[in-house]
């Protein structure tokens, strides 16, 4: 009878442990902007990475290595948006007119928590200037004005937030194409620098028509994707490409949070 009761207690204790890891929901970290003293975050990452199970954690930048640390500790998974300009001098090159460094303080922090989390193996998201630096901090480089440099044929930005979009092909088999189910798919883009070199731990898995580097993913196979669009922004205009891109983030963390929840 002893033991009966005792295999009653732990069949529930069983349930009440898995019942809470299917209640919580993963930690995302988000990079924000910072100017005038204060961090700003277009709140549609906000509602991507919420809306798809996640919880997202903006992190205010910080210069402290602890704190740095505490972050990649405590967080699932991190989306990397987007933003200004990565000073050049940091990929070895002279500024080109058009380039407009991001503010120091977010330049300092994002250097060193990007690289942090890269090197933790953990789920990671990166948009916009969140690819380009994930690369930059790699090794990689920056061309820094696709109209001189590059072209127009491919519209990359023109002032809107929601309506500039153009098309990208994506590898096939890559996990980028696994996760939209096609190899063809529109963006919404605002920007003007691209990719260069690419750095050793990535590689390039979609381009639009002009050759600019859309998509790049891991080497190693980790969870890891990055694009130079706004997939945040296709709420409304695409709101499954959305659903399905944070979906895989958050899905992909909820893993690294089950492991820290049954420590």
């Amino acid at each position: 009878m002893r033991k009966k009761i005792l295999l009653l207690v732990l069949i529930m204790q069983v349930f009440a442990l898995s019942s809470v890891f299917a209640a919580a929901r993963p930690l995302i970290g988000v990079t924000p902007s910072f100017s005038n003293n204060a961090a700003q975050l277009n709140y549609d990452y906000v509602t991507a990475i919420n809306e798809n199970g996640g919880i997202a954690i903006i992190l205010p930048p910080s210069g402290d290595e602890a704190i740095i640390e505490e972050y990649v500790k405590m967080l699932d998974g991190a989306v990397f948006s987007g933003g200004p300009d990565i000073p050049p001098e940091f990929y070895g090159q002279i500024s080109h007119p058009t380039t407009t460094p991001m503010e120091p303080t977010r330049f300092e922090f994002e250097k060193r928590f990007i690289k942090a989390f890269l090197d933790s193996g953990k789920p990671v998201f990166g948009i916009c200037l969140g690819m380009q630096f994930s690369n930059v901090v790699s090794g990689g480089t920056m061309v820094q004005d696709i109209p001189s440099l590059i072209g127009n044929r491919i519209s990359h930005r023109n002032g809107e937030m929601y309506t500039n979009f153009h098309t990208v092909g994506i590898n096939k088999g890559s996990r980028l194409a696994q996760i939209l189910g096609t190899t063809f798919t529109p963006v919404i883009s605002r920007h003007h620098q691209a990719l260069e070199k690419i750095a050793e731990p990535f590689v390039v898995v979609a381009r639009s028509a002009d050759g600019v580097v859309e998509a790049i993913e891991r080497r190693d196979g980790s969870f890891g994707l990055f694009v130079q669009w706004h997939p945040e922004s296709m709420k409304d205009s695409h709101p499954e490409h959305r659903n399905r891109l944070f979906k895989a983030l958050v899905e992909a963390s909820r893993n690294v949070m089950d492991a820290r929840l049954q420590k």
